[in-house]
């Protein structure tokens, strides 16, 4: 229910955003155009209202469906990986809070993305902010699958962690086209950011360690 409503977003937040940003610039992340999706995107409307100071810290919260809102740093990393271009096409696995998707639109991506459980997907649909960006379509499904009636897609994201890479996601990516997978167990996982050539091979590179929810098959109801 509190998606429904409209909140503010004072010059508290504004402030609170901007320390994040100066933080999330320590650790590393370059790209300006995704640091400035971080800094006007108010992280503390995903969250319930008695957390908005915590919203701004650069940590993960649980979210429904024992589900995860992502670290700010995770969110930024996974974005400067994928190289995002205005009017990109891209499939993300795992609409979670929306938060990243906010951030992929934020930065002019087509964001196609897929949540498996229903509830979340539900509840998503009532969140008023994302109403601001109609360039974000969300669909109820396999993340496994992916969406193969709207491929083939400029970037690919995965929000949870995989055993391994669904060769279906790869299989929907163009031909120059970057995916970012986190890919382990239980124990942690390694980021994969794997990138298509024009002659459709494919080169995978293995970056930092990172946590993520599992990536499950199938559909929640």
């Amino acid at each position: 229910m509190l998606h429904k409503v409209e909140r503010q977003d004072d010059y508290r937040h504004k402030g609170l955003r901007k320390q994040l940003v100066d933080i999330l610039r320590e650790k590393g992340i370059k790209d300006e155009k995704v640091l400035a999706a971080i800094e006007a995107i108010p992280r503390h409307f995903f969250l319930d209202p008695a957390f908005e100071r915590q919203a701004y810290e650069d940590r993960a919260f649980p979210i429904l469906a024992d589900q995860t809102i992502s670290q700010p740093y995770t969110v930024a990393y996974q974005s400067q990986l994928l190289e995002i271009k205005k009017f990109d096409k891209v499939l993300e696995i795992g609409t979670g809070s929306a938060y990243q998707a906010c951030v992929l639109a934020e930065l002019g991506a087509l964001v196609y993305s897929i949540e498996r459980q229903k509830k979340l997907y539900d509840y998503i649909g009532e969140f008023f902010f994302i109403k601001k960006y109609p360039n974000i379509k969300r669909m109820y499904g396999d993340g496994y699958e992916g969406a193969p009636s709207f491929a083939p897609f400029d970037k690919v994201i995965v929000t949870a962690a995989a055993p391994y890479i669904p060769p279906k996601l790869i299989e929907q990516l163009k031909p120059g086209g970057i995916a970012v997978i986190p890919v382990g167990d239980d124990e942690g996982q390694k980021m994969m950011r794997i990138t298509k050539d024009k002659d459709g091979s494919v080169h995978e590179e293995e970056l930092g360690d990172f946590s993520f929810v599992p990536m499950l098959t199938g559909r929640n109801k």
